[in-house]
């Protein structure tokens, strides 16, 4: 009798514990980040989207050190593959160091702006500019265009990607480079994260899959979508709504110097040849750009940025636009103490010091965790044979990556 009790006492110290009790309100906000993956159509601004062609010149461009003036630095420099395709440095480091942290490019693919402050308005505009940035690749036009007609491999890709031989202006080679450097980078997938199984299993009504979900990382989630009101910006199945707030981060990048954030961003976008309003969006429909030709000016912008995607979060510290913080630990403590008087008069009114317990802000850093893949759901790719009509022209060279 003593034995069959100390079985059954065995057994439920091992079963895991009930889900919570989440409210009607609750779980429709949790059931909003997901699934995952979400479906993904081509990007009609960029004509070879998910075209497998000019997804490997794509890679092969991303690990390519002659893009750069000197040939010392490729895109693979700060978009680090083992370190959550980020450099793990507070501030990118280039030729000198830039003003804001790295970005994770994991799910770039479904942003609707890119960079911190949105000055790009297509991952093909934004994977030009760090080429072009003489504190960054420090490349050209010229430069970008030579190798791709001078190297009889890249010649080649090309032609395959394209279906055409490389053009004679340099800016629209450029251009072209950096819709195939898009076309990889809208391969960089996050994997499913326990938070997903949890996510289903409550879709689905089955408890006992939703108990297998970590009872911290699910007290986490109630303060998430709940008290927190956390999932008021960080929607969606990539835990963002794509957009610029202030959330009292101070936006001085040195003595003297303050980082403009959305408001510079909104000028830099507005100024740019590669902005989805000029030549070279390939949607001839317009509804690509319409985001654009609405985007307007305001003083609120200013000290604005991108609201962040969470998966993947605790792969890619430090975070916020400046590195600041090293910890989830530390994020989540700064908006459970906030400082309302760091935000401007006109930001951000939904914004409120949380106040949470120790216990509290460590809850909220088990769900954050949980967010985490479990493996990677990027393919894997083996070095590529010679493309096939390339010669074996003096001075070519193939790429790091073969």
């Amino acid at each position: 009798m003593r034995a069959g009790v100390l079985a059954a006492l065995l057994l439920a110290a091992a079963a895991p514990a009930p889900a919570l009790e989440f409210t009607p309100e609750e779980t429709r906000a949790i059931l909003r980040h997901g699934p995952w993956p979400p479906a993904w159509k081509p990007d009609p601004s960029n004509r070879v989207s998910g075209k497998p062609a000019a997804i490997v010149l794509g890679e092969k461009l991303f690990f390519e050190p002659r893009l750069s003036a000197k040939g010392d630095f490729l895109c693979a420099t700060c978009h680090v593959p083992y370190r959550g395709w980020q450099d793990g440095r507070a501030r990118a480091m280039g030729h000198v160091e830039v003003d804001r942290n790295t970005q994770s490019l994991l799910d770039v693919r479904w942003n609707r702006w890119f960079g911190w402050d949105g000055a790009g308005d297509s991952l093909w505009a934004q994977s030009i500019r760090p080429i072009l940035d003489t504190r960054e690749m420090g490349g050209s036009a010229t430069n970008a265009a030579a190798l791709l007609r001078r190297d009889a491999e890249y010649a080649c890709r090309y032609r395959d990607a394209f279906g055409s031989t490389p053009p004679q202006a340099d800016e629209a080679l450029l251009v072209d480079i950096g819709k195939a450097l898009a076309a990889f980078q809208e391969t960089l997938v996050s994997g499913r994260a326990p938070f997903d199984d949890f996510r289903d299993a409550l879709e689905r009504g089955e408890a006992a899959r939703a108990a297998a979900y970590p009872l911290p990382a699910q007290r986490g989630l109630k303060i998430f979508v709940g008290k927190g009101n956390c999932a008021m910006c960080h929607v969606g199945p990539a835990f963002t709504n794509g957009e610029f707030h202030d959330i009292g981060i101070p936006h001085f990048i040195r003595r003297g110097e303050v980082d403009a954030g959305r408001h510079g961003g909104i000028q830099r976008l507005n100024a740019s040849p590669f902005n989805l309003l000029g030549r070279y969006n390939d949607d001839r429909s317009g509804t690509a750009s319409i985001k654009t030709k609405h985007v307007a000016l305001d003083h609120r912008n200013f000290g604005e940025f991108k609201v962040p995607a969470l998966r993947n979060v605790a792969l890619t510290s430090p975070y916020m636009h400046s590195g600041r913080f090293a910890t989830l630990a530390e994020v989540v403590r700064h908006y459970s103490e906030l400082n309302l008087d760091r935000l401007h008069a006109d930001g951000e009114a939904i914004l409120k010091p949380l106040k949470l317990s120790e216990e509290e802000i460590a809850d909220v850093v088990a769900f954050l965790e949980s967010l985490t893949e479990r493996s990677s759901a990027i393919p894997e790719r083996r070095p590529l044979a010679p493309c096939a009509d390339a010669s074996a022209a003096p001075g070519s060279r193939r790429s790091i990556r073969d």
